[in-house]
């Protein structure tokens, strides 16, 4: 039996995390299709001019939230819509968790173009419990829903 801090035990609770945090975004009704795909959860953006996925994931020992497209023009028109208005991704997505319950520090938001070659805009998470993760995904959701043509149909 696996002890409570090895990786074994780690990796199936951090999975039935992701599950619970899938049932709650897929109740939601604000994203398309929600999928488990390994130990990442894998939402899509409801109505998107391109393909664009809201994602949890761990990588290098840290849980982030993510939304990624394969579409290089939609991730420009995010940028677009920031250099536009003057907002800072970070502040944006902050306030967004802050209305969600979610205080502490600020958030950082990186944006690079991935080894799959996806567009990404990513946020560290602070903890691996199923609340903190479903206010991080839901308020990426929120934040980027207004940003750019994640949605086409506003």
């Amino acid at each position: 039996m696996p002890s409570p801090t090895s990786p074994q035990h780690a990796g199936h609770s951090f999975a039935q995390v992701l599950q619970g945090v899938a049932r709650q975004a897929a109740a939601a009704g604000v994203f398309g299709s929600v999928e488990i795909e390994g130990a990442r959860l894998s939402a899509a953006a409801k109505a998107p001019a391109a393909p664009a996925w809201y994602r949890l994931a761990e990588d290098g020992g840290t849980v982030w939230v993510s939304l990624v497209t394969p579409d290089r023009w939609l991730s420009h028109s995010v940028e677009a819509d920031l250099l536009n208005t003057g907002d800072s991704l970070g502040e944006l997505i902050r306030e967004e968790l802050a209305e969600l319950g979610e205080e502490g520090a600020p958030v950082v938001c990186e944006h690079f173009r991935d080894q799959d070659r996806l567009f990404t805009f990513r946020t560290p998470v602070p903890a691996r419990d199923e609340d903190t993760l479903w206010r991080y995904l839901r308020a990426y959701e929120e934040c980027f829903r207004r940003l750019g043509d994640i949605d086409a149909a506003e």
